[in-house]
């Protein structure tokens, strides 16, 4: 199990164990396992913890040692045995071919366990030479769950990504943000064949920060850069692709009605959507006009992390009914509602959403600290409830029968209409 200690706060220690756990389970039952994800977001650490750093069947081709011993790969690979870690993989496209081969013996001696950025052609290359036989983990910073609930209010401030929440003070958090940008734009993304300038794709992000959470039109952004629609597409596909924004797809089934059908656009991680922002400080976020959108995507975020849906939509129709979050899992489909009130009420697109998705249960999450029943399928739970573990008891079909009370003490019938 990984422990880190926090220095600013010296008796909370952050484990990783249910990651862990799932990446040991992977290496079970596949013979090639890519964890995927930005840098810095804690995937080497977690390799270390399966494969220390000095054992001989770890690789890490940042380190020229280890690309000297991978001058011919098919020899120096072959003859290891057990979990094999290759750290920043994509640096050397010509290791897949050699991973197909070696992945298809009989006994498998070795079972590889791949670490590398979500770029366009780490994918491409993976889904070309190891199809079948390659399991995609993909990997973000710290959850709420794993940094505990006390920290809530400097994990959504710093962002999971393990520097900026483990700094020391919220000037150092805010510090490593800034160096990450620049060094992500100027460095990172050439590596990956991103040719387009630094200074453009930050004023592209930073205007995404200003839309977070809300439904995405290229033309704004289009004018504002000078280039073309289809460009500025390409700009977010590329920073979808290496796990710096979120698309959210709408939700549109033949309704009767006029529904959304463009995605929403959301900043995966608070922290970075913070600096892009100029917020530094709790106190500034709470009276940022970007709070409440801020919060709601911190919430899906954590939603994804621990939930980790089938698939995940939006709804909305033009007539100004709309579902935050529409989640597949197991099956069965549930809506999510994320509000910053103290005592969230049922509302108009609440019951459309009841009506019109066949969902089996809407959920409201809220900061506050006590659950409570709006209908026989609508339920009020607090957040930090809901996204450290107790999801499970409520995406599930509802059990209740009857009417339910509303916090101010009215009473609904059993059906939300």
């Amino acid at each position: 199990m990984v422990h880190v200690r926090i220095s600013w706060y010296p008796f909370l220690m952050v484990s990783r164990g249910n990651v862990l756990t799932q990446i040991r389970r992977a290496l079970r039952r596949s013979r090639v396992v890519g964890l995927v994800g930005p840098r810095q977001a804690g995937k080497t650490t977690l390799a270390r913890a399966i494969v220390p750093a000095t054992d001989v069947n770890y690789f890490d081709l940042e380190d020229p040692a280890s690309l000297a011993r991978l001058t011919e790969p098919a020899t120096a690979l072959s003859r290891l045995r057990g979990v094999v870690v290759i750290d920043e993989v994509q640096r050397r496209p010509d290791l897949f071919p050699v991973l197909r081969v070696l992945a298809d013996r009989k006994p498998l001696p070795a079972r590889f366990l791949i670490l590398g950025s979500a770029s366009p052609e780490l994918l491409r290359q993976s889904s070309e030479s190891l199809a079948g036989r390659l399991e995609t983990i993909e990997v973000a910073g710290f959850s709420l769950g794993e940094v505990g609930r006390k920290a809530r209010e400097a994990h959504w401030l710093r962002g999971g990504f393990p520097p900026s929440f483990l700094a020391r003070s919220a000037a150092d958090s805010a510090a490593w943000r800034r160096v990450f940008v620049r060094t992500f734009l100027e460095r990172d993304m050439p590596q990956l064949g991103v040719t387009i300038p630094a200074a453009a794709m930050l004023r592209f992000w930073t205007m995404v920060a200003h839309v977070h959470g809300n439904v995405w039109s290229a033309a704004d952004p289009a004018r504002s850069l000078g280039v073309s629609e289809p460009t500025v597409r390409r700009y977010l596909d590329l920073m979808s692709g290496v796990l710096m924004l979120r698309i959210l797809p709408p939700w549109h089934a033949n309704l009767g009605k006029r529904q959304v059908k463009s995605p929403k656009v959301y900043l995966r991680d608070s922290g970075i959507l913070h600096h892009l922002l100029g917020v530094e400080r709790v106190r500034d976020l709470l009276s940022h006009p970007k709070c409440g959108a801020s919060w709601e995507g911190y919430v899906i975020e954590e939603i994804f992390k621990e939930v980790q849906p089938d698939q995940a939509y939006f709804w909305a129709t033009h007539q100004g009914a709309e579902l935050d979050l529409l989640l597949q899992k197991g099956g069965r489909r549930y809506g999510v509602e994320i509000k910053r009130a103290d005592a969230p009420r049922l509302t108009p697109s609440m019951r459309l959403a009841l009506d019109d998705l066949d969902i089996e249960r809407l959920i409201v999450l809220y900061p506050g600290s006590r659950t409570y029943a709006l209908t026989e399928r609508v339920d009020v739970v607090p957040m930090l409830e809901f996204v450290t573990g107790g999801w499970q008891q409520w995406l599930r079909p509802p059990r209740r029968r009857g009417r339910a009370a509303t916090p101010g003490g009215s009473v609904l019938g059993s059906s939300p209409n």
